[in-house]
């Protein structure tokens, strides 16, 4: 089957099967190497070395990054390379009412940045996590964020760009796919990202079920999840390493949102977050969990166990990186990648050009 019937195959379940059966595109998220400082360039020459038919430039270092004329260099060496090109901005939300003018702003900017790179998406957020969610609940959250996407609705479709909202570690699926029909699926989807949904006590596997309909792009990230005295522990490791099934995961993929690109998203070096699920208090921000999801989340980690191999921890809790410990990071980061994508060729058998 040639790669342009797999992309041209229709968004969701209704996909032909002769795209299902087909390679899935693969490429990796350059947020996973950013401690080897490399310039756009140098990403997208690695990621052409790795033999691999797609790149996610996130959070890009370069120092021409908001020069329109680099953003067209971009594009072009992108196409010279044979890499399908996906870029995005920050968090959507602001903090407080004083703070919207400037949000608003900047996601046009990220949308335009998109646009002249020649990205079909551009990433967005609600909030890093739930803890740095604004003052307010779920719900007024959910009714702010569609106001603010459906302001950039026509700016987004007369660039042929679709704002990707990243399933990170403030929303529930469900919490998600409510801000994803609120504002239009016309104009906006779902980045489903593996690794988030761990950290809001939701198995990965059922984020998929929820919102693989919405998929505009998909990222894979493992995660150990196990039972903890204080609750359940959770930790990102390599693809492959964790408790995830991600046979099946990909499997599910190729039902549901089967003409998307998969990156290869491994961030590492974090310690083990533990949901302290005794402590009354902390079910407040999870008020509406339902009980079936939870327990869910909790026969995951009845399967799931510690992390045993090596990890240079390089998250040290806004204590900036020692010199002497980037070579270490740096290595680490660039092994736990290609021991990721091998994973992924070999197991999953993800990549055309592989």
């Amino acid at each position: 089957m040639e790669r342009r019937t797999f992309l041209g195959g229709a968004m969701g379940a209704g996909a032909a099967a002769a795209s299902i059966a087909g390679p899935i595109p693969m490429g990796l998220n350059t947020y996973c190497l950013r401690s080897l400082r490399w310039n756009d360039a140098q990403l997208l020459d690695y990621c052409a070395s790795q033999r691999l038919d797609a790149i996610f430039l996130q959070d890009s270092q370069d120092p021409k990054r908001d020069d329109p004329a680099h953003w067209k260099w971009v594009r072009g060496r992108a196409k010279e390379l044979g890499l399908h090109l996906e870029t995005g901005g920050s968090s959507l939300l602001p903090r407080n009412a004083s703070e919207m003018d400037a949000k608003i702003a900047l996601l046009r900017r990220n949308i335009e940045r998109a646009a002249g790179m020649g990205s079909p998406l551009v990433r967005s957020l609600l909030a890093s996590d739930r803890a740095s969610l604004p003052p307010g609940t779920i719900a007024q959250h959910v009714e702010t964020a569609v106001k603010m996407l459906r302001m950039v609705r026509t700016q987004a479709m007369d660039s042929g760009v679709k704002v990707a909202i990243e399933v990170h570690k403030d929303l529930q699926a469900r919490e998600h796919a409510q801000v994803v029909e609120g504002a239009g699926r016309e104009f906006v989807g779902t980045y489903l990202d593996t690794g988030n949904p761990v950290f809001v006590m939701e198995d990965p596997m059922q984020t998929l079920e929820v919102l693989g309909k919405y998929a505009l792009t998909v990222h894979l990230r493992d995660s150990v999840v196990y039972e903890h005295p204080k609750g359940i522990a959770v930790q990102w490791v390599p693809l492959g390493e964790g408790t995830i099934d991600f046979p099946a995961i990909v499997r599910k993929a190729r039902e549901v949102c089967s003409n998307v690109h998969i990156f290869i998203k491994p961030i590492t070096g974090r310690p083990p977050y533990v949901h302290p699920i005794f402590d009354a208090a902390y079910w407040a921000e999870y008020a509406e969990v339902r009980a079936a999801d939870f327990a869910r989340f909790l026969a995951l980690a009845k399967k799931g166990r510690p992390y045993e191999g090596h990890v240079v921890i390089e998250d040290l809790q806004n204590v900036p990186t020692p010199a002497h410990f980037l070579p270490a990071i740096q290595f680490q980061q660039r092994d736990h990648m290609e021991r990721s994508i091998g994973y992924a060729r070999k197991t999953l058998g993800l990549g055309v050009r592989s």
